[in-house]
């Protein structure tokens, strides 16, 4: 039932990202500035949690910010149709619009994953994750779809995203619904039922004195989750935004806009499908997997980044397959190294971690898209191998901490 709030509520945001390199492209945005509002974006959805996931643990509140997250986003995201028409104003009100929707992300994702985490212990978390990951990810298939037929049937994109408004009202309907069927979600793997309907029973803080900014850095949790927080944070800042792939295939002559939307899907459906593989696969062999994410993301700026539609559609779907891969893997990874009480917080401070790199990556690759592409490839390049050799200490060092 999740998944199909994350199938519609991903119509909604995924069809509005595989607009935005078009859209702040006709609002005047350069390459520099589409670099630097998605990477911001990806960052804000990322950095933020540092609060929401310790004020999740600290609370219990862990569905009430589960509501308002996507309820910020559903908002945000039709909101956008109304840029083209505000005059000068019209870039600044988008790059708005598409931070604040980003936020909503940060504010529901750690609890959400803290929901999911009871839930998929029964099927194993790596299939759990991985199913819930492909749901989410058709809703991303589905969702550009849906908006590239609008925009090519009006010749538009403020109607392509003024239409979203509809699954994202779909979603919160499903999602007051499932709240009120399951208000305690951690009977499905036997942990201590929670007081209250309306909350998840708030943690017992072992150490209250340390404050709110000691936890939301991470204190106690432990050094292979740091470990694996900077290796995964190094695949996440080289991995190039689409927004900058969609202003690259539509300023490039290589796509008309109309079609960035319907590539972008494609791009969903690779993550949906590797989500699923890859989920089954890290039940079996565990986290090794997460190894081919360095390589993947290496691959994808000589490819999407090229001159040819072709060779720019391969990188596109290396892309989705690195997405894929690294987003179905590392939650339920976290789940396995982090006890229960305090995964809302880890997952903050992980994505914290990632955040700081998103939006260091996004600017730096807008930078370069601008002066050099080729340059890109040996950079990220030099990125992944230290992320890949960090990667693999942090495994090792976990499978030593077991008993």
């Amino acid at each position: 039932m999740f998944g199909l709030v994350s199938l519609a509520a991903d119509m909604v945001y995924e069809g509005a990202r595989s607009l935005y390199g078009p859209l702040l492209a006709a609002l005047g945005a350069s390459s520099v500035v589409v670099g630097a509002v998605t990477g911001a974006g990806e960052a804000m959805a990322l950095v933020l949690r540092l609060v929401f996931g310790p004020m999740a643990d600290r609370t219990g509140r862990y569905w009430g910010l589960t509501i308002v997250g996507y309820a910020l986003t559903i908002v945000c995201v039709p909101l956008l149709a109304v840029t083209p028409f505000v005059g000068g104003a019209g870039l600044a009100l988008a790059a708005a619009l598409i931070l604040l929707e980003r936020s909503g992300k940060a504010v529901r994702s750690p609890s959400k994953s803290a929901l999911l985490a009871h839930v998929a212990r029964s099927v194993g978390r790596g299939r759990g994750f991985g199913i819930h990951k492909a749901m989410d990810q058709t809703g991303a298939f589905a969702g550009p779809l849906l908006v590239a037929a609008i925009v090519s049937a009006t010749g538009a994109m403020w109607t392509g995203l003024a239409a979203l408004a509809i699954p994202g009202v779909v979603a919160l309907v499903l999602l007051l619904a499932i709240r009120a069927r399951v208000p305690d979600p951690s009977a499905y793997d036997g942990s201590a039922p929670s007081t209250s309907p309306t909350t998840t029973a708030p943690v017992e803080d072992p150490a209250p004195a340390r404050g709110w900014l000691a936890g939301a850095l991470g204190a106690g949790l432990p050094r292979e989750f740091f470990l694996f927080a900077c290796a995964a944070s190094l695949t996440t800042g080289g991995l190039v935004t689409f927004g900058l792939i969609g202003y690259h295939l539509s300023v490039g002559g290589l796509a008309p806009v109309a079609q960035v939307p319907v590539i972008y899907s494609g791009a969903m459906l690779t993550e949906a499908l590797a989500a699923l593989g890859v989920g089954w696969l890290y039940d079996r062999v565990g986290p090794s997997v997460l190894y081919a994410v360095p390589v993947l993301v290496a691959a994808v700026p000589p490819l999407a980044l090229s001159g040819g539609l072709a060779t720019a559609l391969v990188g596109i779907a290396v892309w989705g397959l690195a997405f894929g891969l690294q987003d179905s893997t590392i939650k339920a990874y976290v789940a396995d190294i982090v006890e229960a009480p305090r995964r809302a917080t880890a997952y903050g401070v992980f994505a914290g971690i990632q955040g700081v790199a998103a939006i260091l990556g996004g600017v730096a690759a807008g930078w370069l898209y601008a002066r050099s592409v080729p340059a890109l490839t040996p950079g990220v390049g030099l990125v992944q191998a230290a992320a890949l050799t960090l990667m693999v200490l942090a495994v090792r060092r976990a499978r030593r901490s077991v008993p």
